[in-house]
């Protein structure tokens, strides 16, 4: 965590993720919209707020592999793939379990995971004790928000509780790997 963001922000964050509220953070390369991803409400309120498809799916961050465990089909080769890279800023498409719901996978088998290192994130995924949803903070085709002021005006939305802080050093979007075929998606 940054100095600018305390300790209090962070509990004020997780607070509002409990509420089933949306909020924004930075992330590797760009701001991120997260909320709890088993509340359907509060993705579709995310997901609404971006102008997005459910069927497109989401992407999960974490603090630990362990965090994301419940939600996927892990064996001992995909977690060592996986672990090459992270905590760090590659994103991995990995079958899902058969209960994880529609609204995050979309019309998908799998689900989009990371392990995030950046520290805020990073922070928010510890004290929520569990991954959050994370899509950038924009609406679709619109360019990513860098700067917290580029969230609040891209998305006009007065109850957003943004985080402030610096995104990390990448300059485009995380790249996304399927962990089956070792194809590079994005």
């Amino acid at each position: 965590m940054t100095e600018k963001t305390s300790a209090f922000k962070i509990r004020l964050a997780v607070q509002k993720i409990n509420q089933g509220e949306v909020i924004a953070y930075p992330t590797e390369a760009v701001y991120g919209l997260g909320c709890n991803p088993l509340d359907e409400e509060a993705v579709l309120k995310l997901l609404a707020l971006k102008k997005r498809s459910v069927d497109k799916g989401l992407i999960l961050i974490a603090s630990s592999i362990e965090q994301l465990d419940p939600y996927l089909q892990l064996s001992d080769e995909i977690v060592s793939r996986v672990q090459e890279s992270w905590p760090g800023p590659v994103t991995w498409i990995i079958p899902a379990q058969p209960w994880v719901p529609q609204w995050l996978t979309g019309e998908h088998s799998s689900l989009a995971v990371r392990v995030t290192a950046h520290p805020i994130a990073r922070s928010l995924c510890e004290e929520y004790e569990g991954p959050i949803v994370s899509t950038s903070a924009n609406t679709s085709n619109k360019p990513a928000a860098t700067k917290s002021w580029q969230v609040a005006k891209s998305l006009d939305c007065n109850e957003l509780l943004i985080i402030g802080g610096e995104v990390g050093r990448l300059k485009q979007a995380t790249p996304i790997f399927d962990v089956l075929s070792d194809q590079k998606l994005r």
